[in-house]
């Protein structure tokens, strides 16, 4: 089971990552809806991990997922989706975020890196101009959500 503290508001999540980057910890960001987490999802979010100390994932809400990908989705709530994601060892902190993109919430975490999956390029990456740096991880091919539920 999830562990809830895992689970914090833009406002936790941002005195949060002050306190470990003051810390001298490597913050690293992604984000997504991880409506229906696959192979692909944990994929990139080990990568992730894998670039720094602590690993911050934001999820969009209920409602931003209804407006990027239509209506029927999210498959499942928020509140399902945060505590999978929550549960994954690679993961130390979700944060819900309500706007179309994470730009609000990459200015508040100012992580060092931010990581998405290959199917952005860098320029696409909301808030990459905030971070040290920008990593695309490519995709496992076979491995999407809307490929999952058109299956």
């Amino acid at each position: 089971m999830s562990n809830p503290s895992r689970i914090l508001t833009r406002e936790q999540a941002a005195a949060r990552s002050a306190v470990l980057r003051s810390a001298g910890c490597g913050i690293v960001f992604t984000n997504g809806c991880f409506d229906i987490l696959h192979p692909g999802h944990v994929h990139v979010l080990s990568r992730a991990a894998a670039l720094g100390d602590v690993l911050f994932v934001g999820v969009n809400t209920d409602d931003s997922v209804r407006r990027l990908k239509g209506t029927g989705r999210p498959v499942q709530n928020l509140e399902a989706r945060a505590s999978v994601l929550a549960s994954i060892r690679y993961v130390d902190y979700v944060v819900p975020f309500s706007e179309d993109t994470p730009l609000e919430l990459v200015a508040a975490l100012r992580p060092h890196i931010i990581v998405k999956g290959g199917d952005y390029s860098r320029d696409e990456v909301a808030g990459g101009e905030l971070a040290d740096s920008v990593v695309i991880v490519p995709l496992l091919h076979g491995h999407s959500t809307t490929g999952l539920i058109r299956r």
